[in-house]
């Protein structure tokens, strides 16, 4: 199994680029997560590989890494009132039950080693890579890379209309993107926002998927883990593939994907896929200045 390190703040992001009413509580007691960027976009790979360096290999396998302290646990609590997601689930998708993760984790990742077949007929193709941060030891890398393969690969998906392909890849071959599991302080490290502990992002060539949004979801969702992970994957790589935020269309309809459902709906219901009806839905352009909540 392939690692990485992750660090700095590198490339254009959308990390919730909405004007924030977030909380100014002192946070000098959050200790830096030292990282160092080893993944990156597909020409990032192409110089490892052309000096003779396997990305796989530049710090190691993970699990021989020189152990660190113990990061504080936070647990989820099971999902209330779970139902039948009204969209296609992942071919294995995880069962609905509390999720243990750290706080801050290692900053040191392990990524999957599966290449998948395209997804998609037509368009420009973007390879991407799955990795999960160390510390968050719930979450089987492997199984994780299948769950966001299936999502990006489901007809509903970004590549339903043939603009886009993709293709899942393993850490030694060259990648557009890589979609990070990481732990929420590790997230503000790769966001570049100490400050927000709540959402995920897109910044430059990582998709991060804040770990305490995968197990919890949010609260109007209404239990509904399995739409509201598939909703955040395709929004943050949506943003990869050039997509901004976007509004409510129509009280009561769905919200588009682009819209940021994680911080609320503005009279629209929850929405995990860009393709609804068997066409691709958007709203206005823009962006609501929600408050970031605090705590879970």
């Amino acid at each position: 199994m392939g690692s990485l390190t992750v660090s700095g703040t590198a490339g254009a992001t959308d990390r919730r680029r909405h004007r924030r009413r977030r909380s100014r509580t002192n946070r000098t007691g959050v200790v830096a997560v030292l990282l160092v960027l080893a993944v990156g976009a597909g020409g990032g790979a192409v110089a490892a590989q052309r000096a003779g360096v396997n990305l796989g290999d530049v710090i190691g396998d993970i699990r021989q890494g020189p152990a660190g302290p113990a990061p504080a646990v936070a647990a989820a609590p099971a999902p209330a009132g779970s139902r039948p997601a009204a969209t296609a689930t992942p071919a294995t998708p995880e069962p609905l039950r509390a999720l243990r993760y750290p706080e801050r984790g290692t900053g040191r990742f392990r990524t999957a080693t599966v290449t998948g077949r395209v997804a998609g007929r037509g368009g420009e193709l973007m390879r991407y890579r799955v990795a999960v941060e160390g510390g968050i030891d719930e979450v089987d890398v492997e199984r994780f890379g299948r769950d966001v393969a299936a999502v990006l690969a489901d007809p509903r998906g970004w590549t339903a209309d043939g603009r886009w392909r993709l293709q899942r890849v393993g850490p030694d071959s060259p990648a557009d993107f890589t979609v990070l599991l990481s732990s929420p302080i590790t997230r503000g490290q790769l966001c570049g926002d100490l400050y927000d502990r709540y959402t995920s992002c897109r910044n430059g060539d990582r998709v991060v998927i804040n770990v305490a949004r995968w197990a919890r979801g949010v609260p109007h969702f209404e239990g509904d883990l399995t739409s509201y992970r598939a909703y955040l994957l395709n929004h943050e790589v949506g943003h990869r593939l050039g997509e901004g935020h976007q509004l409510c269309p129509r009280r009561g309809g769905p919200a588009p994907v682009m819209q940021q459902q994680t911080l609320g709906l503005h009279g629209c219901t929850p929405n995990a896929w860009p393709q609804v009806n068997g066409e691709r839905f958007s709203g206005p352009p823009g962006e609501y200045d929600d408050p970031i909540p605090t705590d879970d």
